[in-house]
């Protein structure tokens, strides 16, 4: 549904009755989870999590549990149990239920699996073994993207940023097996330390498979050395959060004449993709080096780095020892897990990566009851409401942008629950080979994109999370927040809760994703998603300003030794943690003002408000995933989304009498002051 001018002038509390009587609310606050030995204004963190924490130490499956996962394993519980009623029962063959057990039994079958070894992806390598002409090994190559596999390249369909009704092909920069470009690059011990085992994870899984040449170091070696090429030529993820750089958006004839060193018509044939109007390429000096390398680089190299990203796509979803290699260093040194995810985990999740909404109707039917839904609906109107009162209150904002924001905010499109309508699966194949699976699964995916989005209007329907996911999301081309059944239970969301819990949690969530919408990137975007200046210039100077004040402060944080917060890469998500906070505060108030709500367990409701909020992010970490996070992730660690956020948040310091004491204590001319 679209929300447009439904701002009324009144604020409903978000207190149920029945007969006339308030139902009565609980604080929603376990205070088992608190650390009442710490001191709030000193690590509020451990205060608001400490007992927590204890209560839930790290296991050798994890390399970090939180709230956030704590959640994901009640619903990977729940999503179990409704697919192995399914695969228990007699299925029609070809139908949604067939295809939901035979995905899942395929991944649980390990007699099977270990029995076919390497097998499933023999035919192949042989494949690519063959190629003795690099046009023909570019078919393949391209042939192999269909199926799931990682290239030099990639490409999506999406909305276009600077005509958002309408849909465009983007060619984006991909290629890199470790992900970021800093592990080829940074010279540390600890990089250096990772890339010397990704060497030898390498060398151990070409062996595995028998391609590997009578001298494995030197194979090693050129498909590093070629990775490491297209790394330092990649750009950054902070580089990649311009929106506006990473738009170049030209007809299909001229990217055959502006980038003629890649088959692209081939290459798009192959995907389905036909009668092609107009492309984005968004990063041309990455596609040119792509021309350069296949054109001076020697077929052999090329061959076995497209091995090397066939065997690593597979290793997953083979037999248990090539999976254990896999999770050697993927699991082990690159996030510090010492044990894999037990075999039904990684089932329910192959199922729902294949097949996301249709187990997405099985759980919304079962767990999410509508009364969750209508509460959810009124608490994402009274944000509403709080964040044009914000917008109103900017003084550094201007009158004609602030009537632009409002525009902008009053036409949100929210999604609550699930989808209106549902993905179609059914020319999706399912068998009993797992790997084959995921390869159709990726087939079926790219076909769907093509037919649905190729020169097509946008379909603002479309949903980018399934039903049972643990998060949200704001996508600015469509201007919409999205909030999943699946996160829309405690910590986060509680029917049974008072308005201090639910506006501290899941109401700074929707405060969070709205505020994507006028945050760094999202005020880069109008009310109708696409990419535009709508701001007078004197508004994204002050705002700019004011948002240097965080990144700043983040660049200061040292989260381990020698390496701090990256404040840039996760400028937009603190600062929609600072709008989330800032206005969820202000709805609450807003929502209580005339049925206060009273002090309990020697907790005001403003400091449970704080205590929600932070209750969110309580986790625990191992010293290798922060590290991995830190150099990939847009979003800051847990502990650093509270004792980073609230010092910049006036009504915390209220709340729990901060004073300049304190060794959290910012000085007010040192805050951030956005909204």
């Amino acid at each position: 549904m679209k929300i447009k001018h439904i701002i009324s002038i009144m604020v409903l509390p978000l207190l149920t009755a029945c007969g006339g009587q308030q139902t009565a609310l609980t604080t929603g606050i376990d205070f088992n989870n608190l650390d009442t030995t710490a001191i709030p204004g000193t690590d509020f963190y451990q205060y608001a999590c400490g007992g927590w924490m204890a209560a839930h130490p790290l296991t050798a499956e994890y390399s970090r549990f939180g709230s956030f996962d704590q959640l994901a394993e009640n619903n990977n519980e729940q999503l179990r149990g409704l697919i192995e009623d399914v695969a228990a029962q007699q299925n029609e063959a070809g139908s949604i239920a067939d295809k939901i057990a035979m995905m899942y039994n395929s991944v649980m079958d390990s007699v099977s699996l270990n029995k076919q070894g390497i097998e499933p992806i023999r035919k192949d390598l042989q494949n690519i073994a063959a190629c003795y002409d690099k046009d023909e090994l570019f078919r393949l190559y391209s042939s192999l993207q269909v199926k799931g596999i990682d290239g030099l390249f990639g490409f999506y369909i999406d909305a276009d940023i600077k005509d958002s009704k309408n849909n465009l092909l983007q060619i984006v920069q991909d290629g890199l097996v470790m992900g970021q470009r800093e592990y080829y690059l940074d010279t540390d011990s600890a990089t250096t330390a990772i890339r010397e085992a990704y060497k030898q994870f390498m060398a151990n899984l070409f062996t595995r498979c028998k391609i590997a040449s009578d001298d494995v170091t030197a194979q090693v070696a050129e498909v590093l050395a070629l990775e490491t090429r297209l790394a330092k030529i990649s750009r950054t993820r902070t580089e990649l959060r311009d929106d506006e750089k990473n738009y170049n958006k030209m007809t299909f004839t001229q990217l055959l004449e502006d980038f003629p060193g890649i088959a692209w018509k081939q290459y798009f044939n192959i995907h389905g993709a036909n009668d092609i109007k107009a492309v984005s390429v968004g990063q041309p000096e990455v596609i040119h080096e792509i021309e350069a390398i296949w054109a001076d680089t020697d077929i052999r190299v090329l061959k076995n780095y497209i091995s090397w990203q066939l065997i690593n796509a597979a290793a997953g979803c083979l037999d248990d020892e090539t999976r254990a290699i896999n999770f050697d260093f993927f699991g082990r040194v690159m996030s510090g897990r010492e044990e894999d995810r037990p075999r039904w985990k990684r089932a329910v999740s192959a199922t729902e990566m294949a097949l996301g909404e249709a187990v997405g109707q099985l759980y919304v039917a079962k767990y999410f009851p509508a009364a969750a839904k209508e509460r959810m609906v009124q608490l994402v109107k009274n944000l509403q409401i709080a964040l044009g009162e914000r917008i109103d209150a900017q003084e550094w904002m201007s009158d004609s942008t602030k009537a632009v924001a409002h525009d902008k905010l009053n036409a949100f499109i929210v999604k609550v629950g699930y989808p209106d309508k549902w993905r179609d699966y059914s020319t999706l194949e399912v068998g009993p080979i797992y790997w084959e699976n995921v390869k159709n699964a990726s087939m079926w995916a790219v076909r769907d994109m093509i037919d649905k989005k190729l020169n097509k209007p946008v379909d603002n329907t479309v949903w980018y999370m399934t039903p049972q996911t643990v998060n949200a999301y704001y996508n600015p081309t469509t201007n919409e927040i999205c909030f999943p059944a699946g996160i829309l239970q405690p910590p986060f969301f509680d029917m049974n809760a008072d308005d201090a819990f639910n506006y501290g949690a899941i109401g700074v969530v929707i405060g969070h994703e709205m505020t994507h919408g006028f945050d760094d990137q999202g005020a880069k975007f109008d009310k109708d998603g696409n990419l535009r200046q709508w701001w007078t210039e004197e508004d994204t100077r002050r705002f700019e300003e004011r948002t240097q004040v965080m990144r700043h402060f983040f660049d200061g944080i040292e989260v381990l030794p020698g390496l701090c917060a990256n404040g840039q890469l996760t400028l937009g998500e603190n600062m929609a943690d600072h709008g989330g906070l800032q206005v969820a505060f202000q709805a609450f108030k807003n929502a209580t003002k005339n049925v206060p709500l009273a002090t309990e367990d020697g907790f005001t409701p403003e400091q449970r408000f704080f205590l929600a909020y932070a209750g969110v992010w309580a986790a625990n970490i191992r010293d290798e995933e922060i590290r991995k996070r830190t150099k990939s992730d847009p979003h800051a660690l847990g502990r650093w989304r509270v004792n980073g956020a609230l010092p910049h948040i006036d009504a915390w310091y209220d709340a729990f009498g901060i004073t300049e004491n304190d060794p959290m204590f910012v000085p007010k001319e040192n805050r951030v002051t956005i909204w």
